[in-house]
Order: C-alpha cells, then structure tokens, then sequence
C-alpha cells in the first residue's frame, strides 16, 4: 500500500507539473534547449544509486540545502515518505514528459495555428485543442510513470533507507526477504509486483488501441 500511495503521488505531481513542461519543450526555440532536454532524460541513463546518493547529500541537514528545509521550512526529506516522493518526482520525470512531448510534436502544426486564427488563448488552445488530441499520450505518460514508480529501488533504498510503515515500500520489503532468506515470502512479493506491472501495461494497450481508433473515426 505504501508503493502505491507514493505511485499515485508521484504520478499526480508529475502530471500537474509534466504537461506544460512538455509543451514547452515541444514548440520553445531557444539555444539552451538541449540542455534541458538533457537534464531531463538524464534519469533515464543515471544509474539509481548515484542520483540517490546526489539527492540524500543534498536533501541532508549537515548541507546547505537540507539545513534551510531543516530550519525554516521543519522539513526533513532524509528517511521520510516526504523524501521519498521529491526523490521519485525527479527520477520519474522523463517517463511523464517524454511521451507528452512526443505527442505535441506529432500534432499537426496548422491545428494551433488554427485555433490562434479563430481568437482563441493559448491556455484554451491547451486545454480545449491540444490536449484531447493526445490522449493517448498523456495515458502512456501516466501509466508508464506509475508503473515505474512501483518498481523502483535504488533512490527510494538511498534516501528513505528500510523503515516499516514509513519508507519500507515493496521493492525494498523483496531485497529483505531475501537477505533474510525467505524466499517464499520474497517469490510472493515478486509475482504480485509483476502481475500487476503486467496488468496495467496490458490496460495501457488496451485502452490506447480504443482510443487511436475512435481518432481515426472522428
């Protein structure tokens, strides 16, 4: 249940904060772009235990970023849920913002031209133009992100550590397991992470497949 509360976080946040992040990706011009782009994925080619191990040093009381959250904001984020979702939030970020991203550029460029003619706003063009014509997109963004968030290890091992009911999530209740030797009790933490991995990707399918064809339709 603690897996997926911080899924479910994580994937929210990423949403709120991944869609505009996506589009301004997708149609800004400037020189610098690259390296946010860069920064960005950069996840996905970190391996885990460095980006923990970068995120408990930065989020620790004994460093200048983790002394002011400490101080005046009475927020520690080493070994707590709290650190945890910051921690999945920046892990995650490409797993929301890649796919989003694709689908703005896939969008035909003459649909926001379109909507700019006729006098409407760029937040309405968002809302009411461009994001229904990706939703396959965004599904892929949420799914994928959850599901991620589900299986991580090493970030959530670095900065929460082992705590029961607090940071003890499902793939560090299976490293236990094993190290403890139970390995029956580890086989069935396995098989329910990976049948419901497997459900959501097979929902995720399904529901994409519905949706590209009541586009093609429409």
């Amino acid at each position: 249940m603690l897996s997926f509360r911080l899924s479910f976080l994580t994937t929210v946040i990423l949403f709120v904060a991944g869609v505009p992040l996506a589009y301004w990706l997708a149609y800004a011009r400037f020189r610098a772009k690259p390296i946010i782009e860069s920064l960005v994925s950069l996840p996905l080619v970190l391996p885990p235990s460095v980006l923990g191990f970068y995120l408990l040093l930065a989020f620790s009381p004994s460093n200048a970023f983790g002394a002011f959250l400490d101080t005046y904001l009475n927020l520690r984020l080493i070994f707590s849920f709290e650190g945890l979702v910051v921690a999945s939030v920046i892990y995650s970020l490409p797993f929301m913002v890649h796919p989003i991203q694709a689908g703005f550029r896939n969008l035909p460029a003459s649909l926001k031209e379109a909507s700019y003619t006729l006098g409407i706003s760029p937040f309405r063009t968002l809302m009411k133009v461009l994001l229904p014509n990706i939703k396959p997109a965004l599904l892929s963004g949420i799914v994928l992100t959850f599901a991620h968030t589900v299986g991580e290890f090493g970030v959530v091992l670095m900065i929460g550590g082992n705590i029961p009911g607090v940071t003890r999530v499902a793939s560090i209740a299976i490293y236990d397991e094993v190290e403890s030797m139970q390995y029956a009790m580890a086989n069935s933490y396995a098989l329910l992470l990976v049948g419901i991995s497997f459900l959501i990707l097979l929902l995720l399918y399904w529901i994409n497949r519905r949706l590209l064809r009541n586009m093609s339709y429409v």
